[in-house]
């Protein structure tokens, strides 16, 4: 019964800022990497930002110096901070992470349900 749930989206103007958050919950042992990730309309869903249980992140170019992902492991929660935003930034914006449910299980990808996020020009 593991679940995402993101919120934080919504409509922006370019150069303004949104924080997205996403928090997991259910029957979990331990949350590895988190991450997130956009879909654009006509376009593929691609990596935004990812983050390590440790701490270490990456992030895609088009963001770099944007956008911030950051994590607070107690609350099982992740958050992409989204500042400078541009009209290209517009796109449904889903959460991931790779959780293991029990001891010696195989960890599992989970979604989040998707947020929209709109920067007009």
């Amino acid at each position: 019964q593991v679940q995402l749930v993101e919120s934080g989206g919504g409509l922006v103007q370019s150069g303004g800022s949104l924080r997205l958050s996403c928090t997991a919950s259910g029957s979990i042992f331990s949350i590895n990497a988190m991450g997130w990730y956009r879909q654009a309309p006509g376009k593929q869903r691609e990596l935004v930002a990812t983050i390590t249980s440790g701490g270490t992140t990456n992030s895609a170019d088009s963001v770099k110096g944007r956008f911030t992902i950051s994590r607070d492991n107690a609350k099982n929660t992740v958050y992409l901070q989204m500042n400078s935003l541009k009209p290209e930034d517009t796109a449904v914006y889903y959460c991931n992470a790779e959780i293991v449910i029990s001891l010696w299980v195989e960890p599992t990808a989970y979604w989040g349900q998707g947020t929209q996020v709109t920067v007009s020009s």
